[in-house]
């Protein structure tokens, strides 16, 4: 019987689109240590030793800053991220087609009715 080998996803990260979607996925997992363990795996599909270079950090540094329980500085990550040729973006949680969005607007307009305008801001508007 043959032994597999296993699983190691650093051996599919080739191209910055893949590197993204396998960071933003780490994003969403509610472990915050599963974002750097995810950079750890990028840092090794890249090569240490570059990525240190590109980040402009020590290859000590990069290790102490992925090490399993470190807290690296938002600065690092930032700089991990860049190097690694992708970027992080904030996006709505609850957007278009979430339910939530649609029922808060519904909340939204049934509360909130338009301004009334004084007689005299009217007529200065239409003079316009």
């Amino acid at each position: 019987m043959s032994k597999l080998a296993p699983f190691d996803a650093a051996d599919y990260l080739d191209d910055e689109e893949t590197i993204a979607e396998y960071l933003t996925a780490a994003l969403e997992d509610p472990d915050p240590d599963m974002f750097l363990v995810a950079v750890r795996t990028v840092a090794r599909a890249r090569g240490m030793t570059q990525l240190a270079k590109d980040a402009g950090l020590g290859r000590e540094s990069l290790y102490k800053a992925l090490s399993p329980g470190a807290k690296p500085r938002y600065d690092t990550v930032l700089k991990l991220v860049h190097a690694l040729g992708v970027k992080l973006a904030a996006v709505p949680a609850h957007g278009p087609g979430h339910g939530l969005a649609k029922e808060s607007e519904g909340a939204y307009d049934s509360r909130r009715k338009p301004k009334e305008t004084s007689g005299s801001a009217r007529r200065q508007r239409t003079d316009d």
